[in-house]
């Protein structure tokens, strides 16, 4: 089993709407994006899947600590 990788900061980006799946393990190769890898190492997580209605800007939370998952609310920068 793997452990998770936590950043220390938000991935900022002009997101698309539609339905996504956020890694919340920080392992996947296309961050802030799950690609399994979750289940390739086994680290017993699971992505967040939500639907962004609206596109725009979107921090998306890498500390993985947010009371907001998968957005950011900078718990990152008081942990």
């Amino acid at each position: 089993m793997t452990e998770a990788k936590h950043g220390t900061g938000p991935i900022k980006l002009e997101e698309s709407a539609g339905k996504k799946a956020y890694c919340q393990c920080g392992l996947s190769e296309s961050l802030p994006y799950c690609d399994g890898s979750h289940s390739r190492h086994g680290t017993g997580l699971a992505p967040i899947v939500v639907t962004v209605d609206q596109p725009g800007k979107r921090s998306i939370c890498q500390c993985h600590r947010s009371g907001t998952k998968p957005w950011c609310d900078g718990t990152h920068s008081r942990a």
